[in-house]
């Protein structure tokens, strides 16, 4: 997996990012969480620099999102029960998160990208309800930054072992890869902080 997402990075670079996580959190099946973890892992390298894999990533999850968003406002429900199942987002998918949104609806917007699954139909969900643009923006835009960076960080101060993220994720679920995660990252800017203090 190593060698082929080498390849991936040095042939499309930023580019690639940004379209791969576009389609991705449209519904496509793309390992998202992988290629940004391995796109931290390629920065800690010196292949990629930060700010622009931050810029890619967001950008990118963000494209996705608004263009799902777009989608559902114009077409709705039908459209998706339709076109779903051809991007892996069946029937009890949506009605699960239908419940989900009515409940928690805007904080769906930013949690629903580290669930697999549900950063699919968020956007799908927000257009068919009519949510507001700005209020879509601000929470949709929000989960895509701290999704995009909670992902590189942890490849950059994993370094050779990014794929554990996946494997924790499968193994133990979300809740203990979030718990971990602020304490990494956490630790991460603190470190950082005292570095700053000290020149």
């Amino acid at each position: 997996m190593e060698h082929h997402l080498d390849l991936f990075v040095m042939k499309y670079g930023y580019v690639g990012v940004f379209f791969s996580l576009a389609l991705g959190v449209i519904g496509l099946p793309i390992p998202d969480e992988v290629l940004m973890t391995y796109t931290g892992y390629a920065v800690s390298r010196g292949m990629l620099l930060m700010p622009f894999a931050v810029l890619s990533a967001f950008f990118g999850a963000a494209a996705g999102i608004t263009i799902s968003y777009a989608i559902a406002c114009k077409w709705g429900l039908p459209l998706l029960l339709k076109v779903g199942p051809n991007l892996y987002i069946t029937p009890k998918k949506i009605e699960s998160t239908q419940k989900l949104f009515a409940k928690y609806g805007p904080f769906l917007l930013i949690v629903g990208y580290f669930l697999p699954g549900v950063r699919h139909i968020t956007a799908y969900l927000a257009g068919m309800s009519a949510m507001k643009y700005g209020k879509f923006a601000a929470f949709a835009y929000t989960g895509a930054l701290l999704w995009s960076l909670t992902y590189l960080l942890l490849g950059k101060m994993l370094e050779r072992e990014w794929y554990k993220v996946v494997v924790y994720i499968r193994h133990y679920g979300l809740t203990f890869l979030l718990i971990g995660c602020a304490v990494g990252i956490a630790a991460y800017l603190l470190v950082k902080y005292r570095q700053s203090l000290k020149t």
